[in-house]
């Protein structure tokens, strides 16, 4: 179906961009045939790094004129397969394609190159006195695979996700041409939102080589609360309550005392509370005035109606560090824990996510499988592990796939979907057809052959 490279095509690619970025695909360089995850392996034949968008477009109609696969890689952080090429081909590393370029104070705009690391934007933000939201736990993540996902993150239950911080975005297309989706607005209904067909469509469509960032002022205080509970379902089911106080929280997390003693062992510290079998974790942010009568208010309601063990303000710059370092290793320290794992990401009706914890119970027991989680309780994102420990090989593969029919037919079963920030990729493709249907399917397949008519772009995914 698919050209093989062969060495004249690499002569080719180092003709068209400096040659020292050109590599032929050997063992040596072997993180380019996985992710972060890396249970799904697939070998590129030559992996080219591009440093502008000139490139870029360059080696797209290479590409597509030979008829050579493409998949665009970031950081390599995703965890269903969407950056692993599984037909060869090309991989495009778009790492070195990193610029801040700056901000458009006038119109509270950030432009940035694809490759730019969350960590890096976050910094860049903060030392000028502006914001911007999004906040996935993988912090060297570039923000071309943040957009590309459509992540999410801790503070998505006041601020939104991605794509709700994009004001534009630069893409190439499979053929190499540059186009630009969207403006420096706050306003368009000027036709279909083709920037938003790219957010989250896992590089399946296009490929984004710049973006536009909404940012705003900077919060004057960020404050979070620890608020320990005797049990996990106790602790979900205050939940609602707590977004219905008025209160405004960033983030509303949860987990489970399991989860932060992987992290401890991980982290090498320990947790600032010892005591409690589970935790909501708040956060707020905003005026110093609106942060304090906030936290006062839902401490009181924590603990005079919600039945909170205990309300614990995390007011130095040292506990605080403590404990959103503890929230954020979550998924590395589980990883550390066993000889294999892999992941749920579903998404469920708030008012459903104490029941469906429940159900992985029963799923631990049905199975003999271990299944930590935690998650964003304040918008119904679920993080459910899968741990190998000491299965056979049979064993595992077998189990594997039986917990993951029983977790998306949960999902679907209570209104949810198949992810809520990591996206489907090739993990998921199956369970994304049962979960919306042929019909929706089709639709998106034909989206697909829209934008890129040869299906050279990241084949095998998605759709």
């Amino acid at each position: 179906m698919y050209k093989k490279v062969t060495k004249q095509d690499v002569l080719a690619l180092q003709k068209l961009i400096d040659e020292k970025r050109v590599f032929v695909y050997d063992e040596s360089i072997s993180e380019y045939s996985k992710d972060e995850l890396g249970t799904l392996i697939g070998k590129p034949e030559v992996i080219v790094k591009v440093v502008a968008t000139e490139e870029v477009s360059k080696v797209a109609k290479y590409a597509y004129d030979n008829n050579i696969p493409l998949t665009v890689r970031g950081s390599g952080t995703g965890l269903v397969g969407a950056c692993v090429p599984l037909y060869g081909g090309i991989v495009l590393d778009t790492t070195l394609m990193n610029k801040i370029i700056g901000i458009d104070e006038e119109n509270q705009i950030l432009e940035v190159e694809a490759g730019a690391l969350l960590m890096e934007i976050a910094e860049y933000t903060k030392e000028r006195g502006y914001f911007y939201a999004p906040d996935p736990g993988e912090k060297s993540a570039t923000i071309g695979g943040n957009i590309i996902t459509n992540a999410g993150g801790m503070r998505a239950v006041k601020h939104g996700v991605t794509r709700d911080w994009v004001r534009a975005l630069e893409v190439v297309l499979m053929d190499g041409t540059v186009l630009e989706f969207g403006k420096k607005v706050v306003k368009d209904t000027s036709g279909y939102s083709l920037k938003n067909l790219i957010i989250g469509s896992e590089g399946t469509l296009a490929i984004v080589t710049k973006a536009y960032l909404k940012v705003t002022a900077a919060p004057e205080k960020t404050l979070s609360l620890l608020v320990p509970y005797d049990s996990l379902e106790k602790a979900i089911e205050k939940v609602p309550a707590i977004l219905n106080s008025g209160t405004n929280p960033t983030a509303v997390e949860f987990f489970t005392r399991e989860a932060l003693e992987y992290s401890e062992t991980f982290l090498g510290k320990k947790f600032p509370d010892q005591n409690s079998p589970a935790y909501i974790l708040l956060m707020f942010d905003g005026s110093e005035t609106e942060v304090d009568a906030n936290a006062k208010k839902i401490s009181e309601i924590l603990i005079n109606e919600l039945e909170a063990v205990d309300v614990l303000i995390v007011d130095t710059d040292e506990r605080n560090d403590d404990v959103w370092s503890a929230r954020s290793s979550f998924l590395e320290a589980i990883k550390a824990s066993t000889t294999l794992m892999d992941e749920c990401d579903v998404v469920v009706p708030r008012s459903e996510v104490g029941n469906y914890i429940k159900y992985t119970y029963e799923l631990e027991k049905k199975y003999g499988l271990r299944l930590p989680s935690f998650g964003h309780a304040g918008d119904g994102n679920l993080h459910i592990y899968i741990c190998k420990d000491d299965l056979s090989d049979k064993e595992w593969k077998e189990k594997l796939e039986l917990v993951f029919e029983d977790l998306y037919n949960k999902a679907k079963e209570v209104g949810g979907l198949v992810s809520g920030e990591h996206g489907i990729g090739y993990a998921k493709m199956q369970y994304l057809k049962e979960s919306v249907g042929e019909v929706q399917i089709d639709l998106m397949r034909r989206i697909k052959a829209a934008f890129d008519p040869k299906n050279l772009l990241n084949p095998g995914k998605v759709v």
